[in-house]
C-alpha cells in the first residue's frame, strides 16, 4: 500500500512540475503558428538556437544564428524594442530555457514557433 502512495505521489510531484513550466513559459513568450510568426519575422529578430552546423544546411530566411549555449552571452546582440522570434527544429527544451532567459532580462516581444524549423512552410536557405 505504501509503495502505491509513492507511486501517487511522484505522479502528482510530476504533474505539478509539468504544469508550472508550462505556466511560465506562457508568461515568457508566445507559441505562434507558422502564419504568426511569418507576419513578425519582417521588424522582428529571427533567432536560430540550433547548432552552427545545423544551421548552415537549413534555416528560416533573415535568421541568425545564435546557439542556445551561448545566448547568455550574446544578449547584447539583441534589442529590447523589437519583438525576438525563436525556433529550433522541434518546440524544446532550448526555446523554453531561451525565453525564461530573454524575459529575465527585460525582453517583452518574445515567440517562439510551434512545432520548429520541421513543421516551418515558410522560406528557407539550404545549403
Amino acid at each position: 500500500m505504501s509503495t502505491l502512495y509513492v507511486l501517487l505521489l511522484v505522479v502528482i510531484v510530476l504533474g505539478v512540475w509539468v504544469g508550472f513550466n508550462y505556466w511560465r513559459l506562457r508568461r515568457a513568450a508566445k507559441v505562434v503558428e507558422n502564419h504568426a510568426f511569418a507576419e513578425k519575422i519582417h521588424g522582428g529578430q529571427v533567432v536560430d538556437l540550433r547548432e552552427p552546423a545545423e544551421y548552415r544546411k537549413k534555416h528560416i530566411m533573415g535568421a541568425r544564428n545564435i546557439p542556445a549555449q551561448q545566448l547568455k552571452q550574446s544578449l547584447a546582440a539583441l534589442r529590447k524594442d523589437r519583438p525576438v522570434l525563436l525556433y529550433e527544429n522541434d518546440r524544446g527544451q532550448l526555446v523554453m530555457q531561451a525565453a525564461l532567459l530573454l524575459k529575465k532580462n527585460g525582453y517583452k516581444d518574445i515567440y517562439i514557433l510551434s512545432y520548429g524549423l520541421n513543421g516551418w512552410d515558410g522560406k528557407v536557405k539550404m545549403n
